[in-house]
């Protein structure tokens, strides 16, 4: 019988073609094409033992795709963050604090492969659709202005950026995610929007709420909003999206559009005649009345929430690696926005 005392152990050189064998004493005497069998065997097939570890193949940690709502991140730190005043005179406290917080992320161990999106311009296809959309109106004049400020810093930083006109920063990130998630071991979608939850697929797709350092996959949808990924956009046609600025269906709150999309799915296949509902519902006549009235609007609602996969982007999945922080032209935006202390964050350069 071959045994491992006897005959060694087998040890990973790096390829599963390629093993060595070491024996565990001085000499090996095979007596018989039996004994010459089974050293084949120990050779080829035998596992490697508990005490072998330092044997065991390492394999580098699976590959994540990280995805940045860049312009929430502005916002976040346009408030969140201490005003900051540029050599010039202009405000540039957001796009400091975004920079920063960009290359504590990059200093992560499982971020290799990192994407931004910014609403270069806050209108987009959407607001000629539906008039009441989100648009600039209302936002401060120095925040806004920071825009092009931040997307050149955040190339100078060595990361991607995807500037959307037409379309806006959350169709970037979903496109970048449909585009891409079959090449990688998860998409981190790092928004914390309820329309791109929508995106997310089991594990495999998740958001990330980067304020409340919190984690979302598909059962965590179904936990907040009831209703499975694929039927958020009809929850937002329904219940309305202040952020973005549609009102949704008078009437129709979270928890009735939770009930009937968990049984029915989609806007247009729920019945039209509340006696054909098959879930219980307070105030079913009242809300399929409003439904019915209403149906050419929460269409339109619906489609504004829906997230565009189609959006042409350039990069492939390799441009999105980040190889470091390339170091002569981000010392020269620091110098020219007087952001002395940042020059020491990055952790990796490339010349």
């Amino acid at each position: 019988m071959v045994t491992e005392r006897m005959y060694g152990r087998v040890f990973w050189t790096g390829n599963w073609a390629s093993y060595r064998f070491r024996r565990r004493v001085p000499e090996l005497a095979v007596r018989n094409s039996q004994e010459k069998v089974g050293l084949l065997l120990a050779y080829c097939v035998l596992r490697i033992s508990p005490n072998t570890a330092s044997a065991v193949p390492r394999y580098p940690p699976p590959m994540k795709l990280h995805l940045l709502d860049a312009t929430y991140e502005l916002f976040r730190s346009y408030f969140g963050a201490p005003p900051r005043k540029a050599p010039n005179g202009g405000e540039i406290g957001a796009v400091h604090g975004v920079m920063a917080s960009t290359l504590k992320l990059l200093g992560e161990n499982d971020v290799s492969h990192l994407g931004a999106a910014f609403d270069s311009e806050i209108r987009s296809f959407r607001n000629d659709l539906y008039r009441g959309y989100k648009s600039e109106v209302g936002v401060p004049a120095e925040l806004l202005a920071q825009f092009p400020i931040v997307e050149e810093g955040m190339e100078a930083i060595g990361v991607p950026v995807w500037r959307m006109e037409e379309y806006e920063a959350d169709d970037a990130l979903a496109t970048a995610a449909n585009r891409f998630v079959d090449e990688v071991e998860q998409v981190v979608i790092m928004s914390p929007d309820k329309d791109m939850a929508q995106c997310i697929i089991g594990k495999k797709i998740v958001g990330f709420d980067r304020r409340k350092r919190a984690f979302i996959d598909e059962e965590g949808v179904w936990e907040k909003f009831g209703v499975a990924p694929e039927s958020i956009p009809d929850y937002l046609g329904l219940v309305g999206d202040t952020a973005d600025g549609f009102p949704g269906l008078r009437g129709w709150g979270a928890k009735s559009a939770s009930l009937v999309l968990a049984r029915y799915g989609h806007i247009e296949q729920i019945p039209l005649d509340a006696e054909l509902w098959d879930v219980e519902v307070r105030g079913a006549e009242r809300l399929v009345e409003t439904l019915r009235s209403d149906l050419s609007d929460v269409l339109l609602f619906r489609f504004l929430a829906v997230l565009r996969r189609d959006v042409p982007l350039t990069e492939t999945l390799g441009d999105l690696e980040w190889k470091g922080v390339p170091r002569d032209r981000f010392l020269a935006f620091c110098d020219q926005y007087g952001f002395g202390a940042l020059r020491e964050r990055p952790h990796r350069w490339v010349e």
